[in-house]
C-alpha cells in the first residue's frame, strides 16, 4: 500500500518515522539526552527536500556531526568560561571545521550549541547523534538506491580567505551580540541554536527562502508555538506518550510545508525543541523564538542581502507571504470579471 503513495509523501513518512523512533528511544530508556530536535532537520533536507540542501558528503556530514556534539559536551564538561565564552569558543570550532571540511552543513552548529544551552554533559548525547547521523546517511542511501530521491553530487565549496574571514567574524559578533541580550534580559531562547542556524543560511545561503524573510519567520514562530503547546497540553496536561506528542507536532509541521509549498528544515528542529523544556518556559518560548528570529533575520536582510536596496517588486515578494500575494492575485482577477445579469 506505501508504494501507491506518491514519492514526496512517502519521504515524508520516513522522516516522520525518523523523529518517533528518536523520541521513543528517549523515552522507553528514560533518556531525554536522545532527543536532537536538529535530526528532524536533517531528516527534512536529506529525506523530504529532494534536491541538494547542503554542500556535504554523507561522510563528511557524519564527521561534522560526530565532532560537534562531543565537542560540546566537552565544552559543558571542561570549560572555565561562562555561557557567552562556550557560546564563542562553540561557534569558531564549528566554522572553522565548516571552511577547513569546505561544506555548508550548518545544522552541525545546531550540534555544538545546543548541548551549552541546555547544560548536557551526559555521552549519550554525541552517541545518539552519531547513531542517527549513521540513520539518516544509510536512509538518504536506500532512497537513492531505489529512487525515492534524486542523488546528489558533492561539489566541495570554493574558500575566499578574506572574505570568509570577514564574514565569520561578522556573524561571531552580531551573535555574541543577540546572545548577550538574551542572557542580560534572562530570555534565553532567542539564541535558540535552530534560529543561529537561520542566521547563518541567511546570510550564507543562495536558497530562494532568503527572498521570503516574513514567511520564515511565520513558519518558526508557528512551528514553536504548535510544539509548546502539544507538549503542555499533550504531556503535562493529558499526560500522552511523548512520541505521540512528537506525533501531534510534526504531522501538522509537515503538512504546513506543503500547503505553503516551501518546507524548511530548521523550523523542524524548532518545533521539537518544547520536548526538552520544563513546563514553565513552553508558554514564552513562541514569543522568544519570534523575536530572536525576528532579529537575526532583519540583521541577515540589512548586512548580508542589503534588502534596502531592493526594487519595490522584490519587497512586496519579501514581506508578503505567498498565501497573501496569491489572496490578493485572486481578489484582483475577481474584480475584473464582469458581473453576471
Amino acid at each position: 500500500m506505501l508504494y501507491s503513495i506518491p514519492l514526496r509523501y512517502r519521504r515524508y513518512i520516513y522522516a516522520l518515522l525518523m523523529i518517533l523512533i528518536m523520541v521513543g528511544c528517549a523515552e522507553g530508556l528514560a533518556e531525554r539526552e536522545i532527543i536532537f530536535p536538529e535530526m528532524a532537520a536533517l531528516a527534512i533536507g536529506m529525506w523530504v527536500v529532494d534536491k541538494r540542501v547542503w554542500h556535504c558528503n554523507k561522510w563528511k556530514m557524519l564527521l561534522a556531526m560526530s565532532l560537534c556534539s562531543v565537542t560540546g559536551v566537552l565544552i559543558v564538561r571542561y570549560s572555565p568560561f561562562p555561557l557567552l565564552g562556550n557560546i564563542a569558543l562553540a561557534f569558531s570550532f564549528a566554522a572553522i571545521h565548516l571552511t577547513l571540511s569546505r561544506t555548508t552543513l550548518i545544522p552541525q552548529v545546531s550540534a555544538i550549541i545546543l548541548p551549552i544551552l541546555l547544560k548536557t554533559n551526559s555521552w549519550v548525547y554525541p552517541a545518539a547523534v552519531i547513531i542517527m547521523s549513521l540513520i539518516i546517511i544509510l536512509g538518504q542511501y536506500l532512497m537513492e538506491k531505489k529512487q525515492l530521491r534524486t542523488p546528489i553530487e558533492y561539489t566541495p565549496v570554493k574558500i575566499y580567505w578574506r572574505s570568509v574571514l570577514l564574514s565569520w567574524t561578522f556573524l561571531l559578533f552580531t551573535i555574541l551580540s543577540v546572545a548577550s541580550l538574551a542572557i542580560y534580559t534572562n530570555n534565553i531562547y532567542f539564541i535558540l541554536p535552530p534560529l543561529i542556524v537561520t542566521y547563518i543560511e541567511f546570510a550564507h545561503s543562495k536558497a530562494g527562502f532568503r527572498n521570503r524573510p516574513v514567511q520564515i519567520l511565520l513558519t518558526l514562530f508557528a512551528a514553536s508555538l504548535l510544539g509548546s503547546l502539544c507538549q503542555w497540553f499533550g504531556y503535562y496536561q493529558w499526560h500522552l506518550p511523548e512520541f505521540l506528542i512528537a506525533l501531534c507536532i510534526t504531522g501538522p509541521l509537515f503538512l504546513l510545508f506543503e500547503l505553503s509549498g516551501k518546507p524548511f528544515a530548521p523550523a523542524g528542529a524548532v518545533a521539537l525543541i518544547p520536548l526538552l523544556l520544563p513546563p514553565e518556559d513552553l508558554l514564552w518560548l513562541p514569543i522568544q523564538v519570534f523575536i530572536g528570529a525576528s532579529l537575526f533575520i532583519g540583521i541577515a536582510m540589512l548586512c548580508f542581502q542589503k534588502c534596502y536596496n531592493w526594487t519595490r517588486p522584490q519587497l512586496i515578494v519579501c514581506f508578503l507571504p505567498a498565501f497573501i500575494r496569491n489572496l490578493r492575485k485572486h481578489k484582483s482577477a475577481d474584480e475584473k470579471i464582469p458581473p453576471h445579469f
